[in-house]
């Protein structure tokens, strides 16, 4: 059972998301980094891999099951991942009280620059590294998020100002309770930062016949420090990581494109299509073919989409 969910955030923000999501679904808007999602069931406890990203959940409330560690981001709290890390996650949400979400996608080269800055500035502590975290939702956030939003209803205004206004969150995130510990996860000297950057590659390249001893090489260490870092990161290995982002990928694939699933299969690097079904099964709980329904029924219809936003997939 859930706990009770928290008060809702300010009313004027709430209100704003109401009128720009009218319906279920994830969508795009005028800034490619930002998405928009609104849920009005419960999700039980399932598979879900994020970029590197900012999630604020102003009404309604997820928790991510990330090892043993139980992550909840709400109207209190918001989810920092600095790299891309597969985790499992649910979701509070009903028609009455629906979750209103926003995301924002973590554009390296601008936390890099503001990281720098910070460093010069001395504006940065140093503590052990964090690929995800939550971090409070102060008033200043709420303010920069409110005026984002504001900007994306207009395609002037959110190409202008919306830019600054991210770069604005996302120096909010870094000087905040969890700033200094995300960054540590985001710069490339870090262990942290250079597995990242090793997620970075496999994402790019997860068709591809990655080598782990290359991927060691590249990020500066021995194959068993690899290892160990890259558990320490991302609680699993090096293998099983590349299989779960294969599985993500496919899962997509056949839900935009909708391919079949021997075509997605090898798509993402699959050589037997059936070893393919075995695996995605056990890791998502259903065949390729249900889970691929299941994702093209959160499309929403073209028609019930806001003027601000474009349909995505969940």
């Amino acid at each position: 059972m859930f706990d009770p969910p928290p008060s809702p955030g300010p009313s004027r923000l709430l209100g704003l998301l109401g009128e720009m999501l009218p319906a279920a679904g994830v969508f795009n808007t005028a800034l490619e980094e930002v998405t928009l999602a609104r849920a009005e069931r419960a999700f039980v406890k399932a598979p879900v891999l994020y970029e590197p990203k900012l999630m604020f959940i102003c009404q309604g409330r997820k928790r991510g099951f990330f090892g043993e560690q139980t992550l909840v981001f709400d109207a209190r709290r918001y989810l920092v991942a600095a790299v891309p890390l597969p985790f499992e996650c649910e979701t509070e949400a009903s028609v009455e009280e629906p979750l209103l979400a926003v995301g924002i996608t973590i554009k390296l080269p601008v936390a890099a620059e503001l990281i720098l800055a910070l460093d010069g500035l001395g504006a940065r502590a140093a503590v052990p590294p964090l690929g995800i975290a939550t971090a409070a939702m102060d008033a200043g956030m709420e303010d920069s998020l409110l005026r984002l939003l504001m900007a994306l209803r207009s395609p002037v205004e959110a190409r202008l100002l919306g830019p600054g206004i991210v770069r604005e969150i996302l120096y909010r995130m870094l000087t905040g309770e969890q700033g200094a510990a995300i960054a540590g996860a985001l710069v490339h000297h870090s262990h942290c930062g250079r597995i990242g950057r090793a997620l970075r590659r496999i994402h790019a390249e997860y068709a591809a016949d990655l080598d782990v001893s290359r991927l060691a090489e590249e990020a500066g260490m021995g194959v068993a420090a690899f290892h160990s870092h890259f558990k320490q990161v991302t609680r699993t290995s090096p293998i099983q990581y590349l299989k779960t982002t294969r599985l993500h990928k496919a899962r997509l694939l056949m839900a935009h494109e909708g391919l079949s699933a021997s075509t997605a299969a090898g798509r993402v690097g699959y050589e037997s299509a059936s070893q393919f079904s075995r695996e995605f099964k056990r890791f998502f709980g259903s065949t390729p073919r249900e889970e691929a329904e299941r994702m093209k029924s959160v499309l929403v219809p073209t028609a019930a989409v806001s003027p601000y936003v474009s349909v995505q997939v969940q």
